[in-house]
């Protein structure tokens, strides 16, 4: 690769990427490519010889395009997956040409400064006290995982005991409570900790998915161990809000830690007129939510916070001789933040993001995508043989097909499988409180009432073709 020239081939990437973008509008969402046609096109015997890189990703292009979703798309509903905005789309391009290593400051300067800028602006955007210390990392998953480990120190710590020396083995129990419809990614972060998913105890929802604070009050009177205590802002199904000042103050009285899974539902404190759904998430202990969902930046954009810094760093820090490092006191080393030693600059995209839309355009936004899911909501609904499910307090709907007559839950699926072949939009299924439902999130910066009303015809017309 010695005196390469990139311009041809950065060039002709931009176009193939350009000319994807430029068809979504009219673009089939879902994929066209059986996982038999992919494999033909994109596999084979590992190649012996070197190949032009300009031949590569023009192969690479044509072969994937059959099996490419568009999820850039303002037709995508499925799961909560944003699009990317241009700017940070942009950035992130010129994140992998810089292949900086954001863990250590003297691995890329402008990228440890970025991530100091982001975290400011993230924290005063998302309403968290000032202060807190914060994590980039590849999604809510691990966002989660890095939160709970500042949690799990803090508890032991407290009772006693070192686990970053001495592990859980002889360790004081640690008492977890999680709500009823938590996420999974909270279980599997809790299995990943040696905490464990089944040693959680369970606490009732009400009837839209939030956790219920006299139950919760119930589950922690009495108990003498450390605990935990899991909530959730932007239930996965309703978008539903848990209480969660009255959570957090039940959590503090006995000693407790609160953490509160936001994904997406925390990014309802961007916008002035959503902001009272989250009142009180800021007297919580950590906080985990995903910028790819609703700051709609590429993926590889988790997001942890935690308001105690100290625990924080003792979770996560760790120390080499080899490794140059930031003065103490002076410059930061995201590296003892997260789990991670190499890693992308993930703050550039974020950084873009920000500075494109500003405070307005991002509440803007955020607001478009809850006006847009009432609008599919209120047009499902209006028609024979469609039921909305749960309250659309932000960007959740959840739709059944009952019918005159037969398997109701078979034939939601049967309607959900079909918009999906279909093409014109892309959702997905899902199961509440037992019942099969179509599950609408409205994530994309670019969807529009066009988008919306496009696909609700889609829906209707699949809805009608099912007996």
């Amino acid at each position: 690769m010695d005196g390469h020239d990139w311009r041809p081939l950065l060039e002709g990437t931009a176009d193939q990427a350009a000319r994807f973008l430029e068809s979504l509008p009219e673009r089939r969402v879902g994929w066209t490519a059986t996982s038999e046609e992919l494999r033909a096109a994109l596999g084979g015997r590992l190649p012996e010889d070197p190949t032009p890189a300009e031949k590569v990703v023009t192969a690479l292009a044509e072969a994937a395009e059959p099996g490419i979703v568009g999820t850039q798309s303002g037709r995508y509903f499925g799961f909560v997956i944003g699009g990317a905005l241009p700017a940070a789309l942009a950035a992130d391009w010129l994140t992998g040409a810089w292949d900086q290593n954001a863990g250590l400051y003297a691995g890329g300067p402008a990228a440890a400064v970025v991530e100091e800028v982001v975290v400011g602006w993230l924290a005063e955007l998302l309403g968290l006290p000032a202060g807190v210390s914060a994590s980039l990392l590849t999604g809510c998953q691990m966002a989660h995982v890095t939160a709970l480990a500042a949690a799990r120190h803090r508890v032991l710590a407290d009772a006693g005991w070192d686990v970053e020396q001495h592990g859980l083995i002889g360790a004081p129990p640690v008492g977890i409570a999680v709500g009823a419809e938590r996420h999974v990614t909270v279980d599997r972060a809790l299995r990943y900790l040696g905490l464990g998913s089944a040693t959680a105890t369970v606490v009732p929802a009400d009837g839209q998915g939030r956790m219920r604070p006299d139950a919760l009050r119930a589950v922690l009177e009495g108990t003498t161990w450390p605990t935990i205590v899991c909530a959730q802002v932007g239930n996965v199904n309703t978008g539903a809000v848990d209480p969660v000042a009255e959570l957090a103050d039940i959590t503090h009285a006995h000693g407790g830690w609160l953490h509160v899974d936001g994904a997406f539902g925390l990014w309802a404190a961007a916008s002035p007129s959503l902001r009272h759904l989250v009142e009180g998430v800021e007297t919580a202990d950590s906080w985990a939510t995903d910028a790819h969902k609703w700051l709609n930046v590429p993926y590889d954009s988790g997001l942890a916070f935690c308001a105690h810094p100290g625990d924080h760093r003792a979770a996560m820090s760790v120390q080499a001789s080899y490794l140059i490092r930031a003065d103490p006191g002076g410059e930061r080393d995201a590296m003892d933040f997260t789990p991670e030693f190499s890693r992308r600059a993930r703050a550039f995209p974020i950084y873009a993001a920000i500075r494109s839309l500003g405070r307005s355009g991002i509440a803007a936004m955020i607001d478009r995508c809850c006006a847009l899911a009432r609008r599919f909501a209120a047009a499902l609904a209006a028609a024979d043989g469609v039921e909305v499910l749960n309250e659309v307090a932000l960007n959740q709907v959840l739709v059944r097909f009952p019918g005159a007559g037969g398997d109701t839950d078979e034939r939601t699926r049967t309607v959900v499988r079909l918009v999906q072949e279909e093409g014109t939009c892309w959702l997905s299924g899902t199961v509440w409180q037992g019942r099969a439902a179509m599950r609408i999130s409205v994530s994309n910066w670019s969807t529009t009432e066009e988008d919306v009303d496009r696909s609700v015809d889609a829906i209707l017309r699949c809805a009608a073709t099912v007996g």
